[in-house]
């Protein structure tokens, strides 16, 4: 098939036909559901996007010859992260980077399992099969350009609780409860299937928490691919936030709202060549960083929150100047925040791609190093912009009248005159001032937040091993150094 359009991603959804549940209802068809249908539109867009810009969002398959999204590459040359970033770049602009789960994100990721796959057959728990299993997968998903959502987290129980089979219910987290010759029976619930039941397939990641070594998590350790419509699986979404306004209104919930979906398994048969680990907490653990797959997928959320980052500096620029308090040294100096977040970033990213290397697979491999400091830092980073957004935006973000309110002939005059800017005209404000709204204060504004505040999990983990990963040997020496010249230079003899 090669690149899909946004017209063949919505038919192969639609006749997916997926379980998905919302509101206390079953859906019929995601595709024209008040939920979903503009969210699927959007996805649609950037599938169109891939043919509009072919020179920026696709390849030539390496094996088929035909033109497929740049997002599946397998990177040999620095000059091909290059490429890549430039196209995640250009997803990401589609939607000012409020999409974080772009098709780009898992696509990076199942071509890292892909051209890693003797991962999967190692001693412990692997075999040749999997192995198998992973390259195939990724040339299956890169020739027909699937859309993917995935799950890796447990329920939050009781996180006291040191391994999943002790939570009070032991068959809640999702795990293996039969194996056949044909394949693994899985029951139970995983976390947080973000754009769940709108994607054709759903990848069952590592759960990164499966903390015990030994066998006690084992049946909760595994990985696998799955067609959305497979039987027993069901996607539990939770409330819309696109409230079914204009798009004027709600400029952002109305269009991008990924949603979030509790996975459940009831039952589910997974043949045994859609699996790529089975009971090993030992290999779960380790496929991230051992894969590879951790880089290659923060290359792309770096590259598409530089873009998020631009969005929002954009946005209060433009408030800034709309109601005449760009001259104000406060204002600056709050602004000049985000311009320093902006800059930071994009040093993280530049470093990390031209300090590529190839590696173990033979694919150019961004630095981690400048990519994991970006990663523990942005989270906090969001949570000051929208901050900034609100402390700029004050009361202006709250008398916001609506789009009909201007349209209304009796108050529309009174609302265009009340709400008009320095330079700029009331509708011409309250829009900018409402897409503001729904960066910081919607509840797609808030979701946004919350997702940013734990993207690659909880940032206290995250800082930590960051802590115990950080080489602090090199720094430890300079000061030793240092003490000894100056303990040499005055004579002191122990």
């Amino acid at each position: 098939m090669g690149a899909r359009t946004g017209k063949e991603y919505i038919e192969g959804i639609k006749e997916r036909n997926t379980e998905v549940w919302i509101h206390g209802e079953k859906v019929n068809d995601v595709t024209i559901h008040p939920a979903f249908k503009n969210v699927v539109e959007s996805v649609a867009g950037l599938y169109d996007l891939q043919h509009e810009k072919p020179e920026k969002m696709l390849y030539t398959s390496p094996t088929s010859g035909k033109k497929v999204g740049l997002s599946f590459i397998a990177p040999k040359t620095k000059e091909d992260l290059f490429k890549r970033r430039e196209m995640h770049t250009e997803w990401a602009t589609f939607s000012g980077g409020m999409m974080g789960r772009s098709p780009d994100y898992l696509n990076t990721s199942i071509m890292a399992f892909g051209t890693a796959s003797q991962f999967f057959a190692q001693e412990g728990g692997g075999s040749d099969q999997f192995a198998k299993n992973a390259a195939n997968y990724y040339e299956y998903a890169r020739e027909n350009d699937i859309s993917l959502t995935h799950t890796l987290i447990h329920p939050q129980v009781n996180r006291s609780m040191l391994t999943q089979a002790e939570q009070k219910d032991p068959f809640l987290s999702a795990r293996i409860t039969k194996k056949t010759s044909d394949g693994i029976i899985v029951n139970g619930c995983r976390l947080l299937a973000t754009l769940g039941g709108i994607t054709d397939e759903l990848v069952v990641f590592p759960s990164t928490i499966n903390r015990t070594p030994g066998t006690t998590d084992d049946p909760f350790a595994f990985a696998f691919a799955i067609p959305n419509n497979t039987k027993g699986l069901k996607f539990l979404s939770r409330e819309s936030f696109d409230y079914g306004k204009s798009k004027w209104d709600h400029p952002l919930g109305a269009r991008f709202d990924e949603s979030d979906a509790i996975i459940s398994f009831e039952d589910v048969f997974v043949p045994w060549e859609r699996v790529f680990v089975s009971e090993s907490t030992d290999i779960c653990n380790r496929t991230y960083t051992e894969t590879n797959a951790v880089i290659h997928m923060t290359h792309q959320v770096i590259a598409k929150n530089v873009v998020k980052t631009e969005f929002i500096l954009g946005v209060v620029i433009s408030m800034m100047e709309a109601i005449g308090i760009d001259k104000f040294m406060h204002v600056k100096e709050k602004v000049s925040e985000i311009m320093v977040i902006l800059e930071v970033m994009r040093s993280h990213l530049f470093k990390s791609e031209h300090n590529a290397k190839i590696d173990q697979y033979g694919n150019m491999t961004p630095d981690f190093e400048p990519l994991n400091a970006a990663r523990n830092w942005f989270p906090k980073m969001y949570q000051r912009m929208n901050e900034i957004i609100k402390i700029l935006g004050a009361s202006g973000l709250m008398a916001l009248p609506t789009e009909a309110d201007f349209s209304n002939t009796d108050v529309g005059p009174l609302v265009h005159r009340y709400t008009q800017g320095a330079n700029i005209n009331g509708e011409e404000k309250v829009q900018l001032f409402r897409l503001a709204w729904d960066i910081s204060i919607s509840a797609f504004g808030n979701r946004q937040a919350l997702y940013e505040y734990y993207f690659f999990g909880d940032p206290v983990r995250m800082s930590n091993a960051y802590y115990d990963g950080f080489d602090k040997q090199p720094y430890k020496d300079m000061v030793t150094n240092f003490l000894n010249k100056t303990k040499k230079e005055a004579g002191i003899v122990f």
